[in-house]
């Protein structure tokens, strides 16, 4: 979660209307002003159908919700700006130093990364300092040599999306679209909690796709949106106020269809919202924990910082409740966080939402609410087609904040799901069902109530440990188990786990690795900060790096070897080095990796879609977002020919930066809007070709 600055928007001049407009006239001609989803290709564009908006007006005025009112301009994951706390205190050995002692044992990882930072062009990786038996030792695990041959694009940094010639993309469900069907939005002059319960949320992050080529459900999360983004001021006044914010965060179920234009939301009994106050149910070992009860009584309620998400072999969806300590605060003055308040990064202003003023569940000086704060961190699961099924929190998978949940079938087809803590210096997960899952689900159960959890440990000779996280080991003597699933942070400092540079995204590949994306560390190697070791080999991480590892016993043994895929400082092309912060990642079956960045990117340019080659580690950029946003979340048909990404905070709501999906017109434009880009190749191949 970055910083977040106040500027304040100038007041629009005499004689113009304080209200945003635009105006557009394409090569096809003028944009239908009751369709919003549109072909975006070499210019032509789309407008918002709401009463905001006039296409006849002039360009020189400004939403009437922002003017003369400060603006919060958002950068969630710049590394100089973001928020410099970190919450693991523990002597665990840092990713980092076991990277750095495993350079110093060899002088080439194998597979990868020599002495003096191999580095990799856009064309061909230079291997000339790797033994011949190394690389034909990795090569051999490589399922596939995948074709990528479209145009690698340059960086940039529009105001606008830009997309590899070869390819086209259109825009689906923006913030605030209604779930009927209609394709029509409502207008942000005047939006209510009620509208918002109804509509498209903001902060559009991980998601997946149940259907086919032609119509399905469209799982979607929604990560966060500042109050500024969503109202137009920098706090909530009200409690009416506070309940717009809660239902912009959490997920969305749309029915999405293909039409003659492109993608739309469809009108179907599934659609629905999954919000902060959406009712919910504990299931698993710590289900009836005192540790999730409230004095106060009150139901389990909501999800929330909604970002990565998994999905499960049985049909469901998994969504991760990441960043959630930022959403509670306290009313008192002497109110101090306790250790394990401290470990979870629970402060008394929290990312200054302000909801602890208006809804009591939010304050941490609430003795009726004190264990609130433990009903979140958790694995989410949904089934997307009963809308009358409460989600479930899925405590055997522990809290933590959750980026995301990568689900796999392991040895005698038991469940396998692997997990990252995105923070500074925080761990990464695995955790392993009792049953296989289609004997759990045969029988009522659900296969992620039962099993084992497991926190990684990195060694410096390129092998791996994955250490129990139960009542059976001797470092967690005298835990419960229940406390071990509420205080996972905790317990994982006690275990030993490796210390991470914020474990982002887990995807497993064609070549049977697991990827995670290490987003960056601007603090490792710093005083008083953790060193590199082998794991984390950077010391003041600004770009981050991808490690790759294979598991043991078919993913369900308790050892692993791993290397090191990608440091993003050393991937280059002819313009330079290609990206930083990487941050989702999915492979496709053919041995293709997509890596999406959010954050710090070469130049200070847009967010990006790069697609790998597992086996070259070639790199070629797709496409790129525009000014402020987070490119995220993705998602295909069966026949990955349409693939679903988002864009998260365009413009970090700011129209002065981008006023997308509408054309760029400036502060005198509409406010951004968070949502989903359809891209599709325009011969009809497959996506990543």
């Amino acid at each position: 979660m970055g910083d977040v600055t106040e500027r304040t928007v100038p007041a629009p001049e005499a004689g113009t209307d304080p209200v945003g407009h635009f105006s557009y006239q394409s090569a096809i001609g003028v944009v239908d002003p009751d369709e919003f989803i549109a072909v975006r290709d070499h210019g032509s564009s789309v407008t918002e159908n709401s009463p905001n908006f006039n296409l006849n007006a002039n360009h020189g005025s400004i939403p009437r919700h922002l003017v003369g009112l400060p603006f919060a301009h958002h950068h969630k994951e710049t590394p100089m700006e973001m928020d410099d706390t970190f919450s693991n205190h523990s002597d665990n050995r840092t990713f980092e130093d076991v990277l750095s002692a495993h350079m110093s044992r060899r002088s080439v990882i194998v597979g990868g990364l020599a002495t003096a930072a191999l580095t990799f062009f856009g064309g061909s990786a230079v291997r000339a300092a790797t033994p011949k038996g190394q690389i034909e030792a990795a090569t051999r695990r490589v399922a596939k040599n995948p074709k990528i041959a479209f145009t690698s694009i340059p960086l940039q940094s529009s105001p606008m999306p830009t997309i590899a010639p070869e390819y086209t993309y259109t825009v689906l469900a923006p913030w605030r679209e209604k779930l009927d069907g209609s394709g029509k939005s409502y207008p942000i002059a005047g939006f209510t909690a009620e509208q918002q319960e109804n509509s498209v949320g903001i902060g559009h992050d991980g998601m997946w796709y149940f259907g086919d080529e032609k119509s399905g459900l469209l799982c979607v999360n929604h990560e966060y949106g500042t109050t500024q983004h969503i109202m137009g001021k920098s706090v909530p006044q009200s409690l009416e106020e506070v309940r717009l914010s809660q239902a912009a965060h959490g997920m969305s179920v749309i029915k999405i269809e293909k039409a003659a234009k492109g993608w739309k939301i469809a009108k179907s009994d599934k659609n629905r919202r999954i919000h902060v106050n959406t009712p919910m149910v504990f299931t698993g070992p710590a289900a009836k924990s005192d540790l999730l009860k409230n004095a106060a009584g009150n139901p389990v309620q909501g999800t929330l910082n909604n970002c990565a998400n998994g999905y499960t072999p049985w049909g469901t969806y998994l969504t991760c409740e990441e960043n959630f300590n930022g959403y509670f605060g306290s009313t008192s003055s002497t109110w101090k966080a306790s250790a394990d308040q401290a470990r979870y990064g629970f402060s008394a202003n929290g990312f200054g939402y302000d909801w602890h003023k208006f809804d009591a569940r939010f304050d941490l000086s609430n003795a009726n609410y004190a264990n609130e704060m433990n009903r979140f961190g958790w694995v989410v699961e949904v089934d997307p087609n009963d809308p009358k099924s409460k989600p479930a929190k899925r405590t055997a998978l522990g809290r933590v904040k959750h980026e995301g949940a990568e689900v796999i079938e392991g040895k005698n087809g038991r469940a396998v799901v692997y997990m990252g803590d995105d923070e500074r210096f925080d761990y990464v997960y695995k955790f392993v069902s009792k049953l296989p899952w289609k004997k759990a689900v045969a029988a009522g159960k659900s296969p992620l109530d039962e099993g084992t959890l497991y926190v990684a440990k990195f060694n410096e000779d390129g092998t791996g440990n994955w250490l129990e996280l139960s009542t059976a080991n001797p470092a967690l003597a005298g835990w419960t188990l229940d406390k071990i699933l509420v205080n996972t942070r905790l317990a994982a400092d006690l275990a030993g786990a490796t210390k991470m540079d914020r474990p982002e995204w887990i995807t497993t590949a064609a070549d049977g690795y697991q990827y995670v994306t290490l987003t960056n560390n601007t603090q490792r190697g710093t005083t008083g900060r953790a060193g590199v070791d082998k794991a984390n080999p950077t010391a003041v991480n600004t770009y981050g790096h991808i490690v790759r590892w294979l598991d043991s016993d078919k993913n369900v043994g308790t050892t692993f070897t791993w290397e090191i895929f990608a440091l993003a400082k050393d991937v280059a092309d002819a313009g330079g080095q290609m990206f930083g912060s990487p941050d989702g990642i999915w492979a496709d079956k053919d041995g293709r990796i997509f890596v999406q960045t959010d954050g710090e990117q070469p130049g200070k340019h847009n967010d990006q879609l790069l697609v790998a080659n597992a086996a070259t580690r070639q790199f070629s950029r797709l496409f790129t977002g525009v000014k402020g946003c987070e490119v995220t979340g993705v998602a295909v048909t069966p026949s990955q020919k349409t693939m679903f990404v988002n864009l998260q905070h365009p413009g970090d709501g700011d129209p002065r930066l981008s006023n997308f999906p509408a054309p760029y017109t400036g502060v005198g434009g509409p406010v951004p809007r968070d949502c989903t880009i359809v891209i599709t190749r325009k011969n009809g191949g497959v996506v990543g070709t």
